[in-house]
């Protein structure tokens, strides 16, 4: 048996060799590179679950049921699974405005879906719904997924940062955890109702084609497209921003007045 001041000892040891891997910022990195242990019940429905109507988007073990934007399969994309999660390796940190993005088969208008995101350090991606493939760009409503902290356009204001409306509304009231680290996206499309959640918090509500709406999209990049904060039945898509970034438990149900696929 170890005697006592022993284990004091290696205790004050390993705080130390924490702190100065830490101060270092070698941390980050070992976090980053540590493998995921997946979780028994990460990817699956309960009973309660299915009989609710709920389904997979993301089965954990294959990219079936998603496809690049406007081509036949995912052909041409980055996204690979691993270990249970939908990812990408790091790149060049650029929006390929759809050209790397992939799209569910599946199209929804009036909807509830969840999903579980992790962001590397000053990464950028994102979750878009209502996306139609009449555009080069894969336009769509995003809920924005991004390292609030490092990545430059979250500075440029709230409405650009995690869970927002992206380039639209601001996201309020929000527990979020940082980079490195499992967040819970919701989303409920209730027909004229969206509303985002972040970890079980509502952080924003809004009407679509309501004069609030149609002011706040006059104010961004999207003025231009026609159709935009209009309900359409569209693609969830997952953005390739050129950056790491992994997803899990993406679930999805259809709610009352939702057109049947």
């Amino acid at each position: 048996m170890m005697p006592n001041f022993m284990k004091g000892a290696l205790a004050v040891a390993l705080v130390a060799t924490l702190s100065a891997v830490a101060a270092t910022g070698a941390l980050a990195i070992l976090i980053a590179a540590a493998p995921f242990i997946q979780g028994s019940t990460d990817n699956q429905l309960t009973p309660a679950e299915q009989k609710a109507g709920w389904t997979l988007l993301f089965d954990g073990k294959t990219l079936d049921g998603w496809r690049a934007y406007k081509k036949p399969d995912s052909t041409g994309t980055r996204w690979k699974v691993d270990n249970g999660t939908l990812t990408l390796p790091p790149n060049d940190g650029k929006d390929t405005r759809g050209a790397r993005d992939i799209i569910s088969a599946a199209t929804f208008d009036r909807f509830e879906l969840t999903f579980d995101f992790r962001v590397a350090q000053g990464a950028n991606s994102g979750l878009k719904y209502y996306v139609l493939e009449d555009l080069d760009s894969a336009i769509g409503h995003e809920y924005q997924i991004i390292d609030d902290e490092r990545h430059p356009d979250a500075k440029i204001g709230i409405e650009r940062q995690t869970a927002s409306f992206y380039d639209v509304l601001e996201p309020k009231d929000r527990k979020i955890k940082p980079a490195l680290e499992w967040n819970t996206g919701r989303i409920m499309a209730m027909g004229p109702t969206v509303e985002h959640y972040l970890n079980g918090t509502r952080v924003l509500s809004y009407e679509l084609d309501s004069p609030a709406l149609r002011k706040a999209i006059m104010d961004s990049k999207f003025k231009d497209v026609a159709r935009f904060g209009k309900l359409h039945k569209g693609h969830i898509l997952i953005q390739d921003h050129g950056d790491q970034v992994w997803y899990q438990n993406v679930k999805i149900r259809r709610l009352a007045g939702a057109t049947v696929p």
